[in-house]
């Protein structure tokens, strides 16, 4: 996965009519909507705004055509997000109608090669940074063996603690850890304190 560190623009014409593709970091709604209400005002005689989203921590997508023919802008550039597995970003392709009509066809290519102009714009201008998505949980245990989860951790190098809390009934040990090593963990967790359960969040 890689998200966009910084906005990049990329614009092009088609049959009379522009267009402007903008990636912009954004991961979360709030973000978003903030994006896209700049876009909306900063070019406020653009015919159309059409987006997609996608975000990371969630594993959440969208994508929104407006006012253009269903399945003719929001998606096509979705699918480039997707295929190009960028995250925390929301592109806006800003279409200013030039009085030839493209037909849907017309209409997917062009917001197709938006996207893919503006990502291989943010790839030379290396702007593209990969993401690291983590899995955090924490292991619970009794007092006597609050060493464990420190010896179960120290088997996997890019684990992390997080943090530890210590209670009458025992010991809260916090961590994080690629989702590529959570299943590897879960079975030396199970067979390191007899059964027990990694309590995922």
């Amino acid at each position: 996965m890689q998200r966009i560190i910084a906005p990049c623009t990329f614009r092009f014409r088609e049959k009379a009519s522009v267009f402007l593709t903008e990636l912009h970091p954004a991961a979360d709604p709030e973000a978003r909507a903030a994006v896209l209400g700049l876009v909306r005002k900063r070019e406020y005689d653009a015919s159309h705004h059409c987006s997609a989203w996608r975000e990371a921590a969630t594993g959440s997508q969208g994508a929104d055509d407006d006012g253009e023919p269903s399945g003719t802008a929001g998606s096509p550039m979705l699918r480039v997000l997707e295929g190009e597995d960028l995250v925390d970003l929301l592109a806006v392709c800003s279409r200013w109608f030039g009085g030839t009509k493209l037909g849907t066809g017309g209409l997917v290519r062009a917001y197709t090669e938006g996207i893919q102009g503006a990502v291989a714009e943010a790839r030379a201008q290396g702007l593209l940074a990969e993401v690291r998505v983590w899995r955090q949980g924490a292991f619970a245990v009794a007092p006597e063996l609050a060493h464990l989860p420190y010896a179960v951790l120290g088997a996997f190098p890019q684990a992390e603690v997080l943090g530890q809390e210590f209670g009458p009934e025992g010991a809260l040990v916090r961590f994080r850890l690629p989702p590529g090593d959570v299943a590897a963990l879960e079975t030396a967790w199970r067979e390191r304190s007899r059964g027990g359960r990694v309590q995922w969040e």
